[in-house]
């Protein structure tokens, strides 16, 4: 586990490998809500030409960690076997949400709270974890989601709470990062 520089952290995941078998190599940003994920995402995937699976186009206010099955199902298991990835976002309320379909390329950058979990770890080959102190992700969270989410981010962030006791992500990253302050945009 190292602080890598941001052009350290490319160059290390540019000499990851893929797992046995696999083409494609799944990089994984993962931190609670409010770390920074979507930016460092993006940031990644304009260095890496690569597309961004985000884990909330599987979970939902609702169902915020136990969705990882259908994103095992529809887009980690066709991208180790070579194949192209197809499926609908969760709309979160809001309007339906287009389908998303891509071919498997040379990265994928899975971005989302959980998107390092031990289920998701034989298909990965770069790990990042995100660690930024909790009063700075919920107030990010209530300045993109409006004060009138409070209680929605107080439940969402002790369902990630448990998630980080019980799998230690951090301890298992292949690169930390300090997301106290935006330094990737």
């Amino acid at each position: 586990m190292s602080r890598p520089k941001l052009d350290e952290l490319v160059e290390a995941i540019r000499s990851s490998s893929p797992p046995a078998g696999m083409r494609t190599r799944i990089v994984a940003v993962d931190a609670p809500g409010g770390a920074g994920k979507s930016t460092l995402a993006a940031y990644l995937a304009r260095e890496l030409d690569a597309p961004i699976v985000h884990t909330d186009d599987f979970a939902s206010w609702d169902n915020p960690i136990e969705w990882w099955p259908e994103l095992i199902e529809k887009v980690l298991r066709p991208i180790a076997a070579g194949q192209s990835v197809r499926y609908t976002p969760t709309s979160w309320g809001g309007p339906a949400t287009p389908q998303v379909v891509f071919e498997p390329v040379d990265f994928i950058l899975l971005e989302g709270v959980t998107a390092s979990r031990d289920a998701f770890r034989p298909y990965l080959s770069f790990s990042v974890w995100i660690d930024t102190r909790r009063d700075v992700r919920l107030r990010r969270g209530l300045d993109r989601d409006g004060e009138q989410a409070l209680a929605d981010w107080e439940r969402w962030m002790a369902e990630e709470d448990a998630y980080i006791e019980w799998e230690q992500p951090a301890t298992k990253a292949d690169a930390v990062v300090c997301g106290d302050e935006d330094l990737w945009t």
